[in-house]
């Protein structure tokens, strides 16, 4: 078994084209069977919304291809799914 905390120190690298996305910050988990359905990294390029958050990128577990000692290898992540930021009511 491995531990969230032991997922964040591993880097996120797409093998495509050797893109380093960064480092992982939350879990998707299906609340029916517990299990992981995709990681969420924190989008290195994307500013700041109204309080402060970056945007995250979704990669969803089918797209993992390893799980190594020190890093998270991933493939197909050619335009990764961002949640949609919140936008004011005027």
């Amino acid at each position: 078994m491995i531990k969230l905390t032991d997922l964040q120190i591993k880097e996120v690298i797409v093998i495509n084209d050797g893109r380093r996305l960064g480092h992982i910050s939350d879990l998707e988990i299906n609340g029916d069977n517990g299990k992981i359905t995709a990681l969420i990294i924190i989008a290195k390029d994307k500013k700041a919304g109204l309080f402060g958050k970056p945007g995250e990128l979704v990669i969803p577990w089918y797209n993992i291809e390893t799980i190594g000692s020190d890093v998270i290898l991933i493939r197909d992540v050619n335009t990764p799914t961002l949640y949609p930021e919140q936008k004011l009511i005027e």
